[in-house]
């Protein structure tokens, strides 16, 4: 079995962990093959191309200590002989939300040399980490629509101990601007909060039969932000996707007066299925997702989450 990770270099411990997690799957008897790409059809105007980290020979040593078998790191010329493509593949109307609204023809760059390095590469299954939520979506997706034969992976978003996700663009931040930075996942962490907490109160107000005796027991257990909330909750549709993007939104907004300031682009609960925008009635899974610029720097991050069913 060969696992393969793409990477556009500078990595780090979250590239590390994808690594390992693809030597794990591909086992002993297996291979592992990292990518070193810097795209540049996923780049848009006065995007980070010419200043995006480029570092081989540092990349080479954190994957061999990984688990990596071989890296393959081409040339544009080797990736577009002959220029850029004029076949290409196109997003389509997923590709054209949140990120692909930020930046046009992203994801149609991102998934034309994606197509091409699994052509290149031949995995059985490859890898990419959760932290880039739409971009795994639209490779699932394509692998599905197109009939691409390996197996995608997701894999979970590694954070640095302040809970920032790490990224290669991180490195660009001064000490200042990683302060405001942090403000994306405590947004997201926020939000995820007050979901728990909603669906800790639902599955509580479940346990007793009327909406008055809901509100009392609740009450009698101390939680006196949740007894204000029962009776509403009693007759609501499962999830409150509002009250979890209010709670996300408020420490975006006192981050956007910090200085340097966060300059918000996004924040989105949406259905992983199609990345559209869901409503209050919306069960099972979703993606609080967020994206925003800090000086210079444009950072996103997303925590995945599961709204519970109606009683």
């Amino acid at each position: 079995r060969r696992a393969v990770v793409m990477t556009m270099g500078a990595l780090h411990e979250g590239h590390a962990t994808l690594i390992r997690t693809a030597r794990d799957l591909a086992g002993p008897s297996g291979e592992v093959v990292v990518t070193v790409f810097v795209n540049p059809l996923q780049f848009g105007a006065g995007e980070d191309l010419d200043r995006y980290p480029r570092t081989l020979d540092a990349d080479l040593e954190i994957a061999g200590q990984a688990g990596a078998d071989a890296v393959f790191a081409p040339s544009v010329d080797e990736v577009y002989p002959g220029g850029e493509p004029q076949v290409r593949v196109t997003a389509g109307p997923m590709g054209e939300r949140l990120e692909g609204a930020s930046r046009p023809g992203h994801f149609d760059g991102m998934l034309t040399v994606v197509a091409k390095l699994l052509h290149l590469t031949r995995p059985d299954l490859a890898l990419y980490g959760q932290k880039d939520a739409q971009q795994l979506a639209l490779i699932r997706r394509m692998v599905r629509d197109l009939n691409f034969g390996v197996e995608i992976v997701g894999v979970p978003t590694v954070r640095e101990d302040d809970g920032l996700a790490l990224s290669s663009r991180n490195r660009y931040l001064s000490p200042r601007e990683r302060l405001t930075a942090l403000a994306l996942s405590r947004a997201l962490f926020a939000g995820l909060d007050r979901h728990a907490a909603q669906e800790a109160l639902r599955a509580r107000a479940r346990e007793v039969p009327a909406p008055h005796a809901r509100a009392e027991a609740l009450s009698a257990l101390g939680e006196s932000r949740a007894a204000a909330d029962a009776h509403a909750v009693s007759h609501a549709a499962p999830g409150t996707p509002d009250a979890v993007r209010a709670a996300a939104r408020l420490v975006l907004d006192d981050a956007a007066r910090l200085d340097p300031p966060l300059e918000l682009d996004y924040l989105a609960l949406v259905d992983p299925a199609d990345f559209t925008e869901v409503g209050d009635d919306h069960t099972g899974e979703a993606v609080l997702a967020v994206a925003a610029r800090v000086g210079a720097t444009r950072l996103i991050d997303n925590v995945p989450l599961t709204f519970g069913a109606a009683s």
